[in-house]
């Protein structure tokens, strides 16, 4: 699910690169814009929040989860909105 959505993000022209880290205690996939900057998003399952909030969640650039959930095409569904420019 995840690689489908880097196809489709990659197609746009939106995301150059990845990158898998295995944590202790998480796994990280990490999309960029160029692969010598910060990720854009990071998409991360931690085991130990299964019970809580839910394992994964889609964190940005600044560190705000944008969202957490039990399963991930859920939380993967935060890339589905399409982003507008607003004028004042």
């Amino acid at each position: 699910a995840i690689l489908w959505i880097y196809g489709r993000m990659v197609g746009d022209g939106d995301w150059r690169d990845y990158a898998i880290d295995h944590l202790k205690d998480r796994a990280v996939f990490s999309v960029f814009k160029r692969s010598g900057e910060m990720p854009l998003f990071r998409i991360e399952k931690n085991p130990k929040l299964a019970a809580k909030q839910g394992a994964y969640s889609v964190i940005n650039t600044n560190g705000t989860i944008l969202k957490r959930g039990h399963e991930l095409n859920q939380v993967l569904k935060v890339f589905d909105k399409a982003l507008k420019l607003v004028d004042k």
